[in-house]
């Protein structure tokens, strides 16, 4: 292309030679032939040893493109590929460039409108060889990226909504939207076009004043303000840490953040402390009254006033039989509701197989007269015999004559013995 500029130019041949360093037989051949400098090369190649594998590394690369050359090359060899696997190497690398990269969007929200939640898994080495799970719960505003973390040790739905609890309380104040992934505490499933969300977390959603949302699934982009974190405290924070337990760990891990609060983020070039005092009127009100987050089951009360709740049974007052109540269980206690009166709260037992009672329950029942009549059918005065019916007075009217068993013998002839 270099040549036929020049030559539009008007130099010689012999000039264009001198100018570019090349040979003026090469000048001539471009010059009398303009469409070889774009002829298609590619049909000219010689046959490569791997291009009967091509179609299976293409294949590879649609399910992953983050598939290694290395990767690739051990399942080609054993395919029967016996090429390098320099070769292997370069083709891949020709394939991912000219693979199209996927595209993201970048958005950021108004102050106060949305959180992201996450849960992340750490493990613990303890002194006897086994090993320990703790959970990191961590809500992150959109705006300010203030975040609230905390190590847990379950992963149920109790522990997960006193979370939210706590971050309220921390940002003191509650997102418009919270954004999650589908985690069984939250997502059930899609139907008819719509997310169904646990019915739980419905409620909380509804007493506390934000919408949920759930991110696509497999895309961790769309919660990438919450996902980024993770990788912050594991190498910032966890790596190195001395566990003693979780109490302190928590302890350590919350002042170690109000320290990074204090740095300029990478993405708003601002202090995070600065943007959150921006971001915190923007957020609803907490409600005066907290939720409760303990597990609710229903059961039905059986006639010998108890309800039974893993392997125990807990006696309640006799009026409730037949009735069905409420069981909150929470921190190894147990509450019983009455529709939304309190009827009686119990400890859990370590054990199975226990009637747990309170004593005047059953000594209110032996006091209800009108409950023992009903069973002992004591409506008749005490001491007073069963009436029974006489053969000579009969109970109702009859047509027939009673007599003497005397009048009948006589008419009974004698018999010889």
């Amino acid at each position: 292309m270099e040549i036929l500029d020049l030559r539009r130019s008007g130099l010689s041949q012999r000039e264009i030679a001198r100018k570019l360093g090349i040979s003026r037989n090469t000048v001539k051949k471009y010059i009398e032939n303009p469409e070889s400098c774009i002829k298609d090369t590619d049909a000219c190649q010689r046959q490569s040893i791997l291009d009967p594998y091509v179609g299976a590394i293409k294949a590879w690369l649609d399910e992953d493109e983050y598939y290694k050359s290395t990767w690739i090359y051990d399942r080609l060899v054993n395919q029967g590929y016996t090429g390098s696997y320099e070769t292997v190497k370069r083709k891949v690398g020709k394939l991912k460039k000219n693979k199209q990269k996927i595209a993201y969007m970048r958005f950021e929200t108004e102050p106060g409108h949305q959180a992201q939640v996450d849960f992340g898994e750490f493990q613990i080495d303890l002194p006897d060889g086994s090993v320990k799970k703790l959970y990191l719960f961590s809500m992150i505003l959109g705006y300010s990226r203030k975040i609230y973390t905390e190590f847990i040790e379950k992963c149920d739905m109790p522990s997960f909504l006193d979370c939210h609890i706590h971050a309220f309380d921390y940002f003191k104040g509650v997102p418009d939207q919270i954004l999650y992934d589908r985690m069984k505490n939250v997502y059930i499933a899609k139907l008819a076009g719509k997310h169904k969300f646990n019915a739980t977390l419905i409620g909380f959603a509804f007493h506390y004043g934000f919408t949920p949302q759930v991110a696509p699934a497999y895309a961790a982009w769309v919660k990438g303000k919450v996902e980024r974190p993770y990788t912050f405290i594991r190498e910032g924070f966890w790596r190195g840490y001395g566990y003693v337990n979780t109490a302190r760990a928590n302890k350590d891990l919350w002042s170690w953040i109000l320290k990074k609060d204090e740095r300029i983020h990478g993405t708003t070039y601002e202090k995070i402390s600065v943007r959150f005092e921006r971001e915190q009127p923007h957020l609803n009100s907490i409600p005066y009254q907290a939720f409760d987050t303990s597990y609710r089951i229903y059961r039905k009360v059986y006639k010998d006033c108890t309800v039974h709740f893993e392997s125990n049974r807990y006696v309640l007052p006799h009026p409730l039989v037949g009735k069905q109540v409420i069981l909150r269980m929470k921190n190894d206690q147990l509450r019983i509701f009455e529709n939304h009166h309190l009827v009686v709260v119990y400890d859990i037992p370590q054990t199975k197989g226990n009637l747990v009672q309170k004593k005047r329950f059953y000594e209110a029942l032996k006091k209800d007269l009108d409950m023992n009549r009903r069973k002992y059918n004591h409506s008749r005065k005490k001491g007073r015999a069963k009436q029974t019916i006489s053969p000579t007075a009969p109970g109702y009217e009859m047509d027939v004559e009673i007599r003497s068993i005397l009048e009948y013998e006589q008419f009974i002839p004698e018999v010889a013995l």
